[in-house]
């Protein structure tokens, strides 16, 4: 499986260590920057990110700045792409059992490399579970597209009215 990394400035102190970690794991990463300290804008590599794995050369992203808030904005505004931030390990795996997260995002100021590494690994071994959270993935496709009545078609099929108890809900 192979990883697309990318992060600004205030992200490029902790993504070496994420880089190593995630290789340790046994993937195959590539960096696209930023690579220096110098200043630099996170819609930059959150782009470029996102487009790697929307084209499918990766298979999943992991992008970092000083919250993951903006960088995870810009990967998000590329087609097909669901990026979380994710400061804990709960959200993490959720997000890609539940809504198949495609790029990781968190923030270099808000967590540590330890918790960082528990993150990743989190998010890197869960799997989507599909089921009804396809679904949910399916609306989300169409309100990226525009279309009004694909959404509306999904929203109103029998398949799933969405009343049902989270508690009885596998995870």
């Amino acid at each position: 499986m192979k990883i697309a990394f990318g992060s600004d400035h205030v992200g490029l102190e902790l993504k070496p260590t994420i880089i190593e970690y995630v290789k340790s794991l046994g993937y195959e990463v590539h960096d696209f920057g930023t690579k220096t300290a110098e200043r630099t804008d996170y819609p930059i590599y959150g782009k470029k990110v996102g487009e790697a794995v929307a084209s499918g050369e990766y298979d999943l992203g992991i992008v970092i700045c000083g919250t993951g808030v903006g960088i995870s904005l810009a990967a998000n505004k590329v087609k097909g792409i669901r990026a979380c931030v994710c400061s804990d390990c709960y959200s993490a795996k959720l997000s890609r059992m539940h809504n198949n997260t495609n790029v990781l995002a968190f923030g270099s100021r808000v967590v540590g490399s330890e918790l960082a590494k528990m993150i990743v690994k989190n998010w890197l071994e869960a799997k989507f579970i599909g089921g009804r959270h396809q679904r949910r993935i399916d609306e989300l496709a169409a309100i990226e597209d525009g279309d009004d009545d694909k959404f509306t078609e999904l929203k109103d099929s029998d398949e799933y009215n969405g009343q049902e108890e989270f508690e009885n809900q596998p995870l």
